[in-house]
């Protein structure tokens, strides 16, 4: 396997964990309001009502882990911005809108799992990713936004 960059294994990441949190926690959940990446640290925020319980953030972790597992394809379609509105909707933009100037879009697309308007880099399949702990949870009530703060860790020896 070809290593690559641990920003862009973080970023796929991000997708992972935002499909879990979705599954785990609801479509009350599904609006990204931003995300952070240095080195193997991530930070997804969402918009949310409410501190999740401990069993609720060990299943996004488990879940997201699962993904890794799983090996399957992360695509990027490249696509007019008409067209890629017409074939993803709305809810690829998350809370931070993409310009109007911006006429072509990158759509990055985990089947059945998460579906993003993302101009970043990601890897070709999640089993590239490596393992993923979620370090720290925090609800910010007066915003209602639900920080889930990860790390990306290198690959589990199987032997």
């Amino acid at each position: 396997m070809v290593a690559v960059d641990v920003e862009v294994r973080t970023h796929s990441a991000l997708h992972v964990v935002k499909g879990a949190v979705v599954k785990v926690l609801g479509e009350r959940a599904k609006w990204t309001y931003s995300t952070y990446v240095k080195g193997n640290r991530g930070v997804l925020t969402v918009k949310f009502d409410r501190k999740p319980s401990e069993e609720e953030i060990r299943r996004i972790e488990e879940l997201a882990n699962e993904k890794v597992r799983e090996n399957i394809p992360i695509k990027v379609y490249e696509l007019p911005r008409e067209e890629a509105e017409k074939r993803f909707g709305e809810e690829m933009y998350d809370l931070f809108p993409v310009p109007e100037d911006v006429k072509i879009l990158k759509v990055v697309v985990i089947e059945d799992w998460n579906v993003n308007a993302c101009n970043k880099e990601h890897v070709k399949r999640t089993g590239e990713i490596g393992k993923i702990k979620i370090r720290k949870v925090r609800f910010r009530k007066s915003k209602g936004l639900l920080e889930v703060h990860f790390d990306v860790l290198e690959f589990e020896d199987p032997s």
